[in-house]
């Protein structure tokens, strides 16, 4: 599964507080609402006692994007702080359940969907910034990103391994039109998982078959914006690659983002602009609208970035230069994404503010086009696509070094081509500021994504800024980006579990925390994110899958 700049990085558009939680729970929730063709009646959703999501899930927005997901919504509809209750309205019953089922991931999820003809399961994980893994449908074993129109066919009595051995994926494809055909096997059953531009009819497979199918066939509809291409020649996954060129240098940063992109993604220079331009106006949008003042039940902090506004431009503040503004705009955006406002995961939600914030407090203060501005966050794109390549976004697997301190990566790599600085500086930059956060724990007060990641949020920006200057103006960051990513993962898995965004380690077991944690309980099921029932442990038996 390559990485897309728009897919992984510098996206999705959405709302929630967590973007591992939120919006990858609504693209698994899409993909399993499709395995009974949209006539949902039940679902049964199951989650690893050892994983992050015992813990997280009704208060970081697990359940409300897994909700919107399975009513079929995108990740930045309206209606997804109350999907709760749509889910209810429409007659969707659900029941949730605590379990030991030995998922190595932290964020799995476990769901049986059940409609009036049919029911099927689905397991997949979320590994960060919004992107899924589909790893199993109805037992088989399979690998779905979200960004094909998958087809799933299941064939009648090819039990012998002679016949299974006879098909051949490639001339499937071909004779299909389609990208790829994986031939998925369980025991004596085949299931062939067609990846496609486009969804596929009987009719034309059973052309291309000589062998009956077991209907209904199931197609799944891409959730991701890009489509994923399979057979895509990339010129770099990571930044040694890059910077190793010996012309590196013979053009900015975000023009390789947008040579990375346009293969990846099948565009042109043009539709890669437009794109990130589109985000960047979303992103000011997102801003503004914080700056206006919001207002959320649910949520640890209330409006602030007004006093600081109102502060800032009556000159009572210290001197900061454009930092002052940039925290100005942090808090703003940190403020929407907390009542539930449009937001642009980049690369995560719970980190969304970092980035936006610098580059268009910073484009301001440069009098910067939002195209010059869009080339930054392009820049900064790349950055996110090796460590998204080589490692995590997620603070569940990496703490908020995986969050907090790829989004400073990603941020000073952005103001390095802002100031008209090299390709390797803007990639010394990156290190440099990775390297100062390795380690950072993700320990979130109440179990919200408000506090401390407010502050982590300054912090990798004000990193950011000061690690741009210090490699423009010639500062040798001395370990590598690869290497210094390397060495986030190896730290991230000496972690404990209770640093890991679980809420069950540091900041998160205050008197204080808990506390704010008790009092919020209280909401109840009218914010969407939280109360509502407990999970519980079934005693009936679950559906076979069919």
């Amino acid at each position: 599964m390559t990485v897309s700049i728009f897919n992984d990085v510098i996206g999705p558009v959405m709302r929630g507080p967590s973007s591992s939680h939120c919006a990858a729970a609504l693209r698994i929730g899409r993909l399993a609402r499709d395995l009974v063709g949209g006539d949902l009646q039940h679902v049964l959703i199951q989650f690893d006692e050892s994983g992050s999501l015992p813990a997280t899930h009704t208060s970081q927005g697990s359940d409300m994007g897994l909700f919107g997901g399975l009513l079929g919504w995108e990740a930045h509809d309206e209606r997804l702080p109350n999907s709760r209750q749509h889910l209810i309205d429409n007659g969707i019953a659900f029941e949730f359940e605590y379990g030991d089922f030995g998922d190595a991931h932290p964020n799995t999820y476990r769901l049986t969907v059940c409609g009036e003809q049919e029911s099927h399961t689905l397991i997949a994980i979320s590994t960060g910034g919004g992107m899924i893994e589909v790893t199993s449908i109805d037992d088989f074993e399979v690998s779905m990103d979200g960004g094909f129109d998958e087809t799933l066919v299941r064939l009648d009595e090819l039990a012998s391994s002679t016949t299974i051995q006879s098909l051949d994926g490639g001339a499937l494809a071909q004779a299909l039109s389609a990208d790829c055909v994986h031939v998925r096997t369980l025991d004596n059953n085949v299931m062939l998982q067609i990846q496609s531009s486009r969804p596929l009819d009987s009719t034309a497979l059973q052309t291309a078959l000589p062998w009956k199918i077991i209907e209904p066939m199931v197609h799944l509809a891409p959730v991701l914006p890009i489509r994923s291409r399979p057979n895509a020649t990339l010129p770099f996954q990571d930044c040694n690659t890059l910077t190793s060129q010996a012309d590196v240098d013979s053009k900015p940063l975000w023009k390789w983002a947008v040579e990375y992109e346009m293969q990846r993604g099948g565009l042109t220079e043009r539709e890669v602009l437009d794109r990130m331009i589109e985000i960047v106006q979303i992103a000011r949008t997102s801003i503004e609208s914080g700056l206006n003042g919001t207002e959320y039940a649910d949520r640890v902090l209330g409006y602030q970035s007004g006093g600081f506004r109102d502060k800032l431009q009556s000159g009572q503040l210290l001197d900061a230069g454009a930092l002052n503004q940039i925290v100005l705009y942090t808090t703003a955006m940190m403020e929407v994404k907390s009542s539930m406002g449009v937001i642009i995961a980049a690369p995560t939600a719970g980190a969304c503010a970092a980035l936006p914030a610098t580059c268009l407090a910073m484009g301001e203060s440069l009098s910067l086009s939002d195209e010059e501005i869009a080339k930054a966050f392009l820049a900064a794109g790349l950055i996110g696509v090796f460590i998204a390549t080589a490692w995590s976004f997620a603070a569940e697997v990496g703490g908020c070094q995986a969050e907090g301190g790829s989004a400073a990566a990603m941020s000073a790599a952005a103001l390095v081509t802002m100031a008209g600085g090299t390709t390797t500086q803007a990639a010394g930059a990156a290190s440099m500021a990775l390297q100062n956060m390795l380690g950072l724990i993700c320990d979130p007060v109440a179990n919200r994504v408000e506090v401390p990641c407010l502050g982590k949020n300054v912090i990798a920006a004000s990193n950011a800024i000061s690690c741009a200057n210090m490699c423009l103006a010639g500062f040798d960051p001395v370990i590598p980006l690869d290497e210094t990513i390397d060495a986030a993962r190896r730290v991230s898995e000496r972690m404990p579990r209770e640093h890991r965004c679980t809420a069950l380690g540091g900041l998160a077991t205050t008197p204080t925390s808990l506390q704010i944690e008790k009092r919020l309980q209280q909401c109840g099921t009218g914010c969407g994110c939280s109360g509502g029932p407990a999970p519980v442990q079934l005693d009936a038996k679950v559906p076979t899958a069919t």
